[in-house]
């Protein structure tokens, strides 16, 4: 498969770059991560209003823009190199793909317009105090009552789930294992039984929360016991959707360090002209590309519905992980002691970096997945 971006779809870079330079520049990020939502409400609204992008693959039938999963990575890119505060990836990126890959046809209509214009905020909830980022690490049972279900157990790193809306949860038939028996259903957020606590943790950027769940009333999407394969596609889409946010904050980081290298001078000369900091920016620049054009391949072939998806979204996954923490850390160390400061913006990135290295499972995961693959299909 070769692979290009369009001059359209260069143009849409552009546009969404421009965007969040002026609307949301690192001042209204720290500003955001502050308030208790975590986002400032105003810039999400100006995102779905004027840019469309909460439901840019979504098809128009179902109140989308109609666009594909590269345009989708695209934005995610200049998302992660702006460090954006929003519900964007929980939203729009887990439960979206999950209820476009396992919910019916009628329940897609009737959730996702709502979801795509950006006036309700979702979120998908399958991680569990097990920490396995796989389907098969699901022990939360889902039991019909009636024409319902009854959800019993808790699930842990909900991404935005203190304040979402509608929360998918994927769940277990009592008694199965592994891929078998899940089901994937609907929660409303003030369901009585549902206890929700956010989670403090490393990256204020990006909110996380814990649910409980005792005896909450849920409602089925798609077939019962049949989301295995759903829940599998959607973590392999994730995967390679946060590999391009990641992209993105890899490229921020090494022009800052590019940036300061030019200026910061020591004995009469820029530090930029020293051998050991050209040689630290062109590694840089090197890595940087690399899980540039992994990530960007990947997304091509989830756009195509390629057979090898869940080999090129390991494989993208697990770079982007380890570049992008590299990236953070040797931008720090470019800029001295002052990259160490809480007034200085690079630890903001460095955070980032460090929950994204194991959101959705750290590199050694995704190597591992990476090479199952391989030899499931030699």
């Amino acid at each position: 498969m070769h692979f290009a971006f369009t001059d359209e779809q260069e143009q849409f870079r552009a546009s969404v770059q421009r965007f969040l330079r002026e609307r949301a520049p690192i001042t209204a990020v720290r500003s955001a991560m502050e308030t208790t939502l975590g986002y400032d409400r105003t810039l999400w609204r100006q995102l779905c209003d004027e840019l469309g992008l909460p439901g840019i693959q979504v098809p128009e039938a179902l109140g989308g823009q109609g666009f594909g999963f590269v345009e989708l990575c695209i934005a995610l890119e200049e998302m992660g190199r702006a460090l954006l505060c929003a519900p964007f990836f929980a939203s729009s990126v887990l439960a979206t793909q999950a209820l476009l890959n396992g919910a019916s046809e009628t329940q897609q209509l009737e959730l996702l317009p709502a979801i795509a214009s950006g006036q309700r905020i979702a979120t998908l909830a399958w991680v569990e105090s097990n920490g396995r980022w796989d389907p098969g690490g699901i022990a939360l049972t889902a039991t019909p009552v009636g024409t319902g279900y009854r959800l019993d157990g808790e699930k842990k790193f909900v991404l935005d789930g203190d304040h979402a809306e509608v929360i998918l949860v994927a769940a277990r038939a009592p008694g199965s294992v592994g891929a078998a028996g899940l089901s994937l259903l609907l929660v409303e957020a003030e369901a009585p039984g549902l206890e929700r606590h956010p989670l403090q943790t490393l990256d204020p950027t990006r909110r996380q929360a814990a649910l409980r769940f005792n005896g909450v009333s849920a409602r089925l999407l798609g077939a019962a016991g049949n989301a295995g394969a759903a829940l599998a596609l959607t973590l392999d889409q994730a995967a390679v959707a946060l590999a391009s946010e990641m992209v993105g904050g890899t490229a921020a980081l090494l022009e800052s360090a590019v940036a300061y290298a030019k200026i910061r001078m020591q004995f009469g000369r820029p530090i930029g002209s020293f051998q050991a900091i050209k040689h630290q920016c062109a590694e840089l620049l090197l890595a940087q590309e690399l899980t540039a054009a992994a990530a960007r391949y990947a997304a091509a072939a989830v756009a195509e519905n390629a057979p090898d998806v869940p080999a090129l979204a390991a494989l993208a996954k697990a770079r982007a992980s380890d570049t992008y923490l590299q990236a953070a850390v040797e931008c720090i160390q470019i800029h001295g002691g002052v990259g160490f400061t809480w007034d200085h913006d690079t630890h903001l990135w460095f955070k980032r970096a460090k929950t994204s290295q194991v959101l959705l499972g750290d590199a050694n995961y995704h190597r591992e997945r990476y090479l199952a693959q391989l030899e499931a299909g030699a």
